[in-house]
């Protein structure tokens, strides 16, 4: 069976996750810089798929495999420290 996103939601922190084998993930908003920068209006406007979660205007797809890893964007690379 493969596990795919039924519900999505979002706190001032995490994202949420329901996935289709009844856990729920909380995800750290700061995994996503795109999502922790979105307004609430761009977050609600995404899509799911059999795979994972897509969001057109933010140019931002994360996979449920990638979620259940424990990885983040992974385009993303914060600076090394001097």
């Amino acid at each position: 069976m493969a596990i795919s996103a039924k519900h999505l939601s979002f706190d001032e922190q995490k994202m949420w996750v329901e996935l289709s084998d009844g856990r729920t993930l909380g995800v750290p908003l700061e995994w996503f810089p795109k999502l922790l920068h979105a307004d609430r209006v761009q977050r609600a406007n995404y899509e799911l798929s059999a795979r994972g979660i897509h969001w057109d205007t933010l140019n931002e797809d994360i996979s449920i495999e990638g979620l259940l890893a424990g990885r983040g964007d992974t385009t993303f690379r914060p600076h090394d420290a001097a």
